[in-house]
Order: structure tokens, then sequence, then C-alpha cells
């Protein structure tokens, strides 16, 4: 088939009504009138109770007062949500909100006065292929609102009639089939450990849908040599699937016009523009100029109708603090409509991956993903679900099995395979292998027809007599693609956290799985864990500072706490005018801090005096989050802050110590400013940050790890900037 060749319409040509004054949406239950101000209000109120609706007061104060949201909003008519465009702080309509007005409006005047009420009754009585055509007249408010009004085995039902098929190099979701997204992350970008998760994922039948890594560095030069990596495994190995590296949009489209391969291009989304633009460095423009760039030169050529892939989840807008009231599933459908203008391959939910802060426990978790995979398959997406958590949230492996068994009976796409169900780069928890092959012999599915093939060529799969896909004499067997034990023995040096390779079934082996449990309990415990400040003095004369967190749960469950200077100290942290300051916190794990400081600090400081630069005196801040290098900055009037924090856990029990390096830029020239500006497409940018992760034992040592932020530091000085723009300039 050829590609797509359709022209993306121009928002100026975009028609949205012009917003109003909020109205006042009334109900009365007993005795006692419930009302609320406004959509956003009414919204927010009619959904489950969330940890980031709750922390953003949008949740209802109580069950009485859901359900009565809940009836009001499903008795609203289609037409009265057309009608009333959600708005920005400002009460303008933003770039996100009116793409989501390019629907079908033929198909709308049909359905225009149907309540929401109305439209989940004809959608219960309505075949798949009416379901999908109503979809395309549908915006994200609407889908959330319908979202809203389900129960659980309505989200599920719906999903399940609905059918989103896409093709790049092979097709995916066909009906009957349940891939996955290979992710062989790497917390250094290590080829030899990456080709080994690779070649581990690909024996437990997984990857049919993509061969995708998160880099650890994101540049032109690490990133491409990602691709060509990628792109020489899937070529030696045979496997009919695609590559991406998923790195920002700027650097693959840079990656591209040097000659990297690639084939899929990537972008996380958000729901609304602020969000987009200031915290992920995108506008749609950019989007717009991604997608027409692949449509012409993207190397899989003709063989690909689709080509873009979106990464989501519930959330990021309240943690950035750019929701403009907007609710956590509201904002997320927003993301919908916005990747719906690209005819996406593939999109991926992950929500559970930001920490408790949006989603508390297993049941928030499990009722978000399900509300996510029926409004994005309703919206037109190719649906895959990342159902996922963090070790400093109360979502535990149980609860996302739950949600993988919930989501394969609505219809996922596929899922990820992040082997053992750790990812060791982004110290989170996702699904895996493993977890594929179960749910496909649960449920009877099978991976796509061209990997299933070349599968069974390879005895990682068999046909039974009955024409049934079981699992091959070579299913989970990483030797499969190795010439000797020795090469295996190789790459498993440089692996962290494979914990064992041994089966049962499907399944991990038990002595595999009580490995894994017992790291990811020390990984909870360090989320816990508290600066040890006298032990820390020792290795460097710290002036000491408090946050607006007054304690180790709030500054686990409410960030924004934890990026203020408290009140009594703001006063102590006066303009000093130097280019430097560096700042020490715990963030998610105090012992990160403690096992790196000793060795890392005396080479910065060593190598930032050698340079001969103006610095603060060290800052350390027990409960503090990485946007509190901003409030710092702006206090103590510097240009760079070097914020050294503890990432989460997760990976080993090892990785439960490993430590990040903000280095947070100011923005302070108008020249510099300007410039930065008109690369980031971004009017309000006040700071660019370029991050050095992963330094512990396991990743970048912490000795080496100070000169490599040394080196860096001078970079950002010396071309006044940092982040992507900083990579830019580094390339001219």
């Amino acid at each position: 088939m050829e590609k797509v060749t359709e022209a993306l319409v121009p928002g100026s040509d975009i028609v949205v009504p012009p917003p109003g004054p909020p109205e006042r949406y009334r109900a009365t239950v007993l005795d006692e009138e419930i009302s609320f101000l406004g959509l956003k209000a009414l919204l927010g109120a009619a959904d489950e109770t969330k940890a980031g609706d709750r922390n953003a007061g949008l949740a209802a104060k109580s069950a009485r007062h859901r359900e009565a949201a809940r009836t009001i909003l499903s008795s609203l008519t289609l037409r009265h949500l057309y009608d009333h465009p959600l708005t920005d702080d400002d009460g303008n309509v933003d770039s996100v909100m009116r793409v989501n007005y390019a629907i079908d409006l033929a198909v709308f005047a049909e359905i225009e006065s149907l309540t929401v009420g109305g439209l989940k009754n004809h959608l219960l009585r309505s075949p798949g292929a009416t379901i999908a055509r109503v979809g395309k007249a549908l915006t994200g408010v609407m889908a959330a609102a319908l979202a809203k009004i389900c129960d659980v085995h309505e989200l599920i039902f719906l999903a399940r009639r609905i059918s989103r098929p896409t093709k790049a190099r092979t097709n995916l979701g066909l009906p009957g089939t349940l891939s996955s997204r290979l992710q062989p992350n790497h917390p250094t970008d290590d080829l030899r450990g990456i080709s080994l998760l690779l070649y581990w994922g690909l024996s437990v039948g997984a990857g049919d849908a993509l061969l995708g890594i998160n880099p650890a560095i994101d540049t032109v030069e690490n990133v491409s040599g990602l691709l060509r990596h990628l792109d020489k495994l899937r070529q030696k190995t045979g496997v009919p699937t695609q590559i991406c590296v998923l790195s920002h949009i700027k650097t693959q489209l840079a990656c591209l016009e040097r000659g990297a391969p690639v084939e899929i291009l990537f972008q996380s989304l958000a729901g609304t523009e602020k969000t987009l633009t200031s915290e992920f460095d995108v506008t749609v423009e950019l989007l717009d100029h991604g997608y027409r760039t692949m449509r012409e030169k993207g190397p899989l050529g003709p063989d690909a109708r689709q080509f873009m892939y979106f990464e989501t989840g519930q959330g990021s807008e309240f943690t950035y603090g750019k929701h403009h009231g907007i609710d956590m599933t509201t904002t997320e459908a927003l993301c919908y409509g916005l990747a719906r203008r690209y005819d996406p391959f593939m999109v991926n939910n992950v929500t559970g991956f930001i920490g408790p802060e949006t989603h508390l426990d297993n049941f928030e978790m499990i009722v978000s993903n399900l509300q996510d995979h029926f409004m994005g398959k309703l919206l037109g997406l190719p649906m895959g679900m990342a159902p996922c958590f963090t070790l400093h949230s109360h979502i535990t492996l149980e609860g996302q099995q739950m949600a993988t068994q919930m989501l394969t009976a609505a219809g996922a796409n596929y899922y990820m395979d992040v082997a053992l169900n750790t990812d060791r780069m982004l110290a989170y928890f996702d699904t895996s292998g493993h977890d594929d092959q179960t749910l496909r012999e649960l449920y009877g599915k099978r991976v796509t027809p061209e990997y299933e093939a070349w599968a069974i060529e390879r005895g990682i799969f068999r046909k039974d007599e009955d024409g049934s896909l079981a699992r091959g004499p070579n299913w989970g067997n990483p030797r499969l693609f190795l010439s000797s034990d020795a090469e295996l023995q190789g790459l498993v040096a440089t692996t962290p956290a494979l914990h064992g390779f041994e089966n049962a079934g499907p399944r991990p082996a038990d002595e595999v799985s009580r490995r894994v449990r017992l790291h990811q309990a020390v990984g909870r415990e360090a989320t816990q864990s508290e600066l040890r400040v006298g032990e820390l003095q020792e290795v460097v004369d710290f002036r000491v500072i408090a946050t607006e967190a007054p304690s180790k749960e709030a500054h686990l469950h409410s960030p924004h706490l934890g990026a203020r200077v408290a009140a009594a100290d703001r006063a102590a942290l006066v303009p000093e005018h130097r280019k430097v300051q560096i700042l020490v916190s715990d963030g998610l794990s105090a012992e990160a801090v403690h096992h790196n400081a000793g060795d890392l600090l005396p080479v910065l400081l060593d190598g930032l005096n050698a340079r001969g630069i103006p610095m603060g005196k060290p800052i350390l801040a027990p409960n503090g989050r990485v946007k509190l290098a901003e409030d710092v900055a702006e206090l103590v009037q510097c240009e760079l802050v070097i914020c050294l924090i503890g990432e989460r856990p997760g990976g080993d029990a090892l990785a439960s110590r490993s430590l990040s390096a903000y280095l947070v830029y100011c923005l302070r020239e108008d020249e510099t400013r300007r410039r930065a500006v008109a690369f980031s497409g971004n009017p309000e940018v006040r700071f660019e940050v370029t991050v050095i992760s992963n330094i512990y034992a396991g990743g970048l040592p912490p000795l080496e790890a100070g000169g490599a932020i040394a080196e860096k530091v001078f970079e950002v000085l010396e071309r006044r900037a940092a982040g992507n723009r900083l990579e830019a300039l580094l390339l001219a």
C-alpha cells in the first residue's frame, strides 16, 4: 500500500467556537443542591478519585458529589461540549485544544444532539465499525466525558469492539494478535548490554511491534550510534520489525538528516500547549514538520502506511503545574486528539510512570489505564499499553498484572518487553516478554504474521497440530543468537539486573522471581531513606536549607513542596551573582547521595576551581526535587545550578544508589534568552537543562562523573546554552 499523502490541516483553518464565561451546573440530591462552576470543575468531579486530581483540587468532595457530577455530565449534549472549549489560564484556546477540533463535522452533525449518556447507550448497541466512525467526530473532551460515566465492563466492552491495525515494515494490531515493543534500555547505553537484552527479548517472542531504546544520552552522535546498532542487530537476526530510538524529536530529525535509519519517529506528548512547549520543548508546528519530513524521507519508504510513535500517560500536565485546571483523564484525552492528527503507527500509554503524586495505588493506576485505552481507541489510535509503577508509589507488580489481564480482554494492541519487568535505565517497572507470552497463552493470541514465521523457523515458537502457536525448544534462550557461551558471558558481564534466564513455562523460574522481588524491596526502602547531614558535612562544608516539604511522606506525594525553599530559609539565600551553585538533595533516594558524594564532589570542585569558576558555598537540601534548582537559582542569582539528586530506585538493589546531575542554566541575558526562545518556540522559557544520569557503581562511576560534570559545565557556560540547544551548537 502507498504511504499516507494527506496534507495536515493548518491550525488556522480548524474552527473552534469562541469560549465564553463558565456556566454553573447544578443537581439536587435529597435536600442538598450540588453545583459546579464551569465544565472543567464538572469533568474533574465526575472522575474516579486519583492523587493528581486530589492534589490539584479537582476531585469530587464525596461519592455523592461525584455521582451528581456524572449525572449532570451524562445529561449534557455533545453540541454543548463542542460549544464550550476548555481554555488555558489566560482564557485562550491553546494549540492542543485547537487540533482536537479537527473532527469529521459531517458525522458530528448526525450525533450532536445526543447526550453523553445517550452516546454511551448508542455505542453499547452498535458494532465496532459504527463505534470507530463515531470516534472520528469526537474531541478529546467528549471522549473523556464518556469515559467518566463508563464502568469497568463498559470500558472493556467498547474498546474490545474497536480494531485499529497499522502498518510500517510489518502489520500491527491485527485481530487475534498481541504484540510487544522490545525495550533493551541500558543505564550507560552500552551496546553489548543492549545486544544481550535485545537477544533475550527476541528469544521470548518479543519485539514484533518495535525494537525501541530510550537513550541515556540524548545527543545526535549517541542516538545515531544506537540507531545503527539496532539496525545491525535487526539485519543480523533477520527479525521482521522496525526500530526506533526514543530521543527528542529534534535529535531524531538531525540523525535522519545525517543518514541514520530513523524508521519510526518518536515523541512524548502532553495535553496542554504549555506543558508541550515549556517542558517537552515541542510545538504542534514541530510535530507537523517531523511528520512531513518522515513522509518524504523516512527510510521505510512506501512500505509504511504509518511512521509516527507517541507516548503519553496521565499526569504530566499536573506534575508540571500546567494543567490549567483540567483533570488528568481529560488532558490525557487531549493528547490523543493531538496524536490522531498524525495517523501514528503506534501509541504507548505509560500511566503509572510518574509516581504517587498522580496515581497513588493499584486501583488508581488500573482504572486510569482502562480509561486511557478506551479513549485512545475511540479517537482512532492504535493503543499499546504499559501499566507501570515506581517504587515510591503504592502500586505493585500484582496491580500491574491485574491491569494487563483486563487490558488484554479490552483488546490492547501490544505491551512492553522490559526484561523481568525491570527498566535498568529509567528506573521504573513495566510489563515483560514473559507477561506478553503468558497473556497470549491465556487469551489465545499470536504475534504478528511476519514475526511468527520468522520465530517458528528459529524454534522460538512452533505450531501445534490444531494450528495454535506454542513455545518452541528455543523459547527463552538468548544463546540462540550467539556463537558461543563465552560470547554470552561477555555480554552478561556488561548488563545489570539480569537476575537469571531460567524459565518455568511462560513465566520466570521461581528463583528468578524471588531475586527480582528482593531487589524491588531494597529499592522501596531506599525511597524512604533520609539524608544524614552530619556525614555529608564531613565531605563538604554545606549550608543546609529546608524545603516546603515538612516530612518524607509529603515530599514523596507532593513534589511541588520539594521544589521551593522553605519560607524560614529564603532570607538566608541572597543574591551572590556567582557563576555556579552546587545543590545536593535526596530526591527519591538519599542512599544515592551517600554512596556517591564522597568520590564525586571533590573531583567536581577541583575541576571547577582549576578553571577559576566562581562558586557559591554548596547547598544541601533534604526533601528536595529537581525543580528546587530553579528556585535556588533565582534566590542566589547564579548562572548555573548543578543539582545532584538521588534518582528513583529501579533495576537491581545497587541501582537504588543511582544519582543524577541536572545542570540548570539560567537564561538571564536578553540575547541568550532570545536565542533560546527562537530554538524552543516557547516565549516563556527561563531555564535550559542538561542531564547526566545513572551515576553509581553500576553505571557512570562517581569519580568519572565528577570530571564529566565539570566538562559539561564548561560547555554550558562557554556556549551559554544547555539541553537540546547546547547539543545543536556543539554539532554546528
